[in-house]
């Protein structure tokens, strides 16, 4: 495997190989740029086939918080973490506090926070060796109602985009994935009226979002095949791709799973079938907003948290306009879009300032 030349290929700064035997902690961070500030990503504990496939899942993840934080207009840049193994029968206090020594010996270059696998629980002993985790019980806490709370404001501008009205009711979206995100996304969604499915490969899961929300419960096998007028992926990435993206019988793809593209220039496909592709790194922005208040000079504001995260509706707007004025996908126009504000800030910031 040619690390180096798979690390240049997504322009990372560093990425830190962890290992503890005692802990059983096998873990991957990775920084793929400060230029706005000090990386901020989640960790990702997942049981990956092979470690390559570990390495290529943290390099995607980590550049996609770049261009993140680079949308929601936060001073951070973009890194993240995944720890491999499962999730439902690995955990400990000693493989997190091992991996919060890691973070700890990074200096604050990386901040780290919880995402696929892990919980506010689990960061609390991440916590007991490092200063640089957000996200705990008692600030932020977990994010997953968040996250979901911009994925239904992203849904509610899709909808106004290609039908002229932002109202979900009536309307039938699909969801993929029925964790933490998912079943909150569904929540917001049948209080506003629409009808909801989900799917999950854990059927505990989808059960208990059938019992509690009385949604629809689906199998996944094929989700993505089911007519819809939203699809929404909130499981793991790579959903997308040049098999699927061909079977899709919806209007709109809108959801909070990360790299749901199976590569770039997939967005392109959906373009070419009339699908409208709110890009991932964007209508998820919701939970890293909610993370970033915590180094608010006031202290966090769940109010304040939920405030910014309405907005996320608008930057999808200004995608949107974008990709119809210059004729390209939307997932190139979420890209002109955080690019835009990565280079203006970079040389904003090249401009010495003396200390004082």
């Amino acid at each position: 495997m040619e690390v180096f030349r798979r690390v240049e290929g997504y322009g990372h700064e560093q990425v830190v190989f962890c290992r503890n035997d005692e802990a059983g902690l096998r873990a991957i961070i990775a920084i793929h740029s400060t230029a706005l500030g000090p990386a901020l990503g989640g960790c990702r504990m997942w049981p990956y086939k092979t470690e390559e496939e570990a390495l290529e899942d943290v390099l995607r993840l980590s550049r996609g918080m770049t261009y993140k934080n680079a949308a929601m207009g936060l001073n951070f840049g973009g890194g993240k973490a995944v720890i491999i193994g499962d999730p439902r029968k690995d955990k400990s206090e000693l493989l997190f506090r091992a991996f919060g020594r890691f973070v700890q010996s990074l200096g604050g270059r990386y901040y780290t926070a919880e995402d696929v696998g892990l919980g506010p629980e689990d960061l609390e002993f991440v916590a007991q060796e490092t200063d640089y985790v957000l996200g705990l019980s008692e600030t932020s806490g977990d994010p997953s109602p968040v996250t979901a709370w911009g994925v239904f404001h992203g849904i509610q501008a899709s909808l106004e985009e290609v039908f002229g009205d932002p109202s979900p009711k009536g309307r039938h979206v699909v969801i993929q994935g029925a964790g933490h995100v998912g079943y909150h996304l569904a929540k917001y969604l049948k209080e506003a009226g629409a009808r909801v499915s989900i799917a999950d490969i854990f059927p505990d899961k989808a059960e208990k979002a059938q019992k509690d929300l009385g949604v629809e419960v689906l199998p996944p096998e094929d989700i993505h095949r089911v007519p819809c007028d939203v699809f929404a992926p909130c499981a793991l990435g790579g959903v997308l791709n040049e098999k699927t993206i061909p079977e899709l019988n919806c209007k709109i793809v809108a959801g909070s799973a990360n790299n749901q593209l199976g590569k770039t220039g997939d967005g392109e496909l959906l373009r070419q079938r009339g699908i409208l592709y709110a890009p991932d790194f964007v209508i998820n922005g919701g939970g890293v907003i909610n993370v970033a208040e915590e180094m608010h000079p006031e202290g966090y504001s769940r109010e304040r948290a939920l405030k910014k995260v309405a907005t996320i509706a608008d930057k999808l707007r200004e995608i949107y306009r974008i990709a119809k004025e210059q004729g390209i996908s939307t997932e190139k126009a979420a890209d002109v879009m955080a690019e835009t504000r990565l280079e203006k800030v970079t040389r904003l910031q090249r401009m010495y300032l003396p200390e004082e």
